[in-house]
């Protein structure tokens, strides 16, 4: 069965396709990369898949070469699809800003000249809560009226909650497509509800969809505990890394080693002691940033820069940035549909440039799709109104009477058209609802209250003619 591709490992092989412009054969790279030549097939063909790269000739003389440089932008809907010459389909990439666009230049070059850097501590204290800001006020109030939810005024986690379902299939497959699992949203789907793994797949991708939903139902009912503090994301890594971690002691552990970033030249901090102050420094930080979007998005930058755990820490931190949304009842972060490429592009670009606005294209892109996938969902949560269920019938009995009596849609015909069952407490609103009713009436509707289409028509003919 296929194994999971780590990004990194299919960087370093696009990475080096790409220093042979004319092609380069199996037999090449196998010896260049020194792994098993079934593995170097399976990341070639996830390459293919991905349309990064393509082949030329047959058999022995097959070569591989990296996808035609890209030369033409398309905007459609708020995406930038990014159309390429040669052989290989278009690439679809997020929306750019000219800031961003810097930034993907310089990641697309090859790792051989990109400048190595290390952890830069003057990164994070050039950041002051509340002060500085990596999202400006204008775009953190158009994502507040994006994210605004029914359950505005409710108690925290309230409308997560209320879409749970919905959640646990778009973000455990969304975050997870992003590290290179091959589920289909449907075998997600499958797995999630029914507990039915998808056939052909390899076990640590299984495990890493389930690792997804039990983190996220952990956020998600239980808002009294889980908040921006360390506690969480130290509880966060441990579902996230379950199962997944050479040793299962480092699950949930903040890393006692180094580690290297592969296909990146950014080398994080190795010094343990360091390591743990720093993380203390960041969560500190984040918890006192009072706009929900910025606290998201400062996860999101400075979680996977510091890299506290061995592996999984741009897991923690696309769930992490889920944590004030959740709290707010705000629509929440799914990552759905959010290219790959362009996420890696961004998270590098944090990386070696410690510059955010890629990422914040991303993050912007990526929340705007969020929000529009659960529109829907969100408008079948309105509750029933059950003032209007219980006098449905006196409602039907009032407009009917107002329009065969040939009366203006008014206070006081609605009143005398009121039939004796309306309680007199309920009067006023009684009115009210009915006015309103008379607002959306038209030929097409007037079924629902026993009306002919005439009957309306000619109604409404009077009215314009008194």
């Amino acid at each position: 069965m296929p194994k999971v591709v780590s990004p990194q490992a299919l960087d370093r092989l696009a990475e080096l396709i790409a220093n042979h412009p004319d092609g380069i054969g199996v037999e090449a790279l196998s010896q260049a990369l020194d792994i098993p030549r079934r593995t170097l097939q399976r990341r070639l063909s996830t390459l293919a898949g991905q349309k990064r790269i393509f082949t030329e000739g047959e058999g022995r003389a097959t070569k591989y070469r990296l996808a035609p440089i890209l030369n033409a932008t398309v905007a459609v809907q708020g995406v930038t699809a990014v159309e390429s010459v040669g052989q290989v389909n278009a690439e679809v990439y997020v929306h750019t800003s000219p800031e961003g666009e810097e930034i993907k230049a310089y990641i697309r070059h090859p790792r051989q000249q990109r400048q190595p850097v290390s952890y830069k501590i003057e990164f994070l204290e050039q950041y002051h809560p509340n002060k500085t800001t990596y999202l400006p006020t204008p775009l953190r109030v158009q994502l507040h009226a994006l994210g605004r939810s029914s359950a505005e005024q409710a108690p925290a986690g309230t409308f997560a909650r209320d879409i749970l379902h919905r959640l646990l299939i778009d973000l455990s497959w969304a975050s997870s497509k992003l590290e290179g699992n091959t589920y289909s949203r449907l075998d997600t789907e499958r797995l999630i509800e029914f507990g039915q793994a998808a056939e052909g797949k390899d076990a640590l991708e299984t495990q890493m969809i389930l690792n997804h939903k039990a983190a996220i139902e952990y956020l998600v009912q239980g808002t009294e505990h889980a908040g921006v503090n360390p506690e969480t994301i130290i509880a966060l890594h441990a579902f996230l890394s379950d199962g997944l971690m050479p040793d299962p002691l480092t699950c949930g552990r903040i890393r006692n080693r180094p580690v290297d970033i592969g296909g990146s030249v950014y080398l994080p901090i190795a010094m343990p002691q360091r390591l743990e102050e720093l993380f203390g420094i960041v969560m500190s930080m984040a918890a006192e940033i009072q706009d929900p979007f910025e606290q998201s998005f400062f996860l999101m930058v400075h979680l996977p820069y510091l890299q506290p755990f061995e592996d999984v820490n741009k897991r923690v931190s696309r769930l992490a940035a889920n944590i004030p949304l959740i709290q707010y009842n705000l629509c929440p972060l799914s990552f759905i549909d959010v290219p790959q490429q362009a996420y890696v592009d961004a998270v590098l670009g944090v990386y070696e440039l410690n510059r955010i606005e890629l990422l914040r294209d991303v993050f912007v892109w990526a929340y705007e799709r969020s929000c529009q996938q659960y529109v829907a969902v969100q408008q079948q949560l309105v509750p029933p109104d059950t003032f209007r269920l219980r006098y449905r019938n006196e409602l039907a009995e009032a407009v009917r009477a107002i329009v065969r009596g040939g009366h203006p849609a008014s206070e006081t015909a609605i009143r005398a058209s009121m039939p004796a069952t309306v309680l007199l407490e309920d009067q006023p609103r009684f009115v009210a609802l009915t006015l309103e009713e008379f607002k959306t009436l038209h030929a097409g509707n007037v079924i629902r209250f026993g009306l002919r289409p005439l009957e309306f028509v000619a109604w409404k003919e009077q009215g314009e003619r008194s």
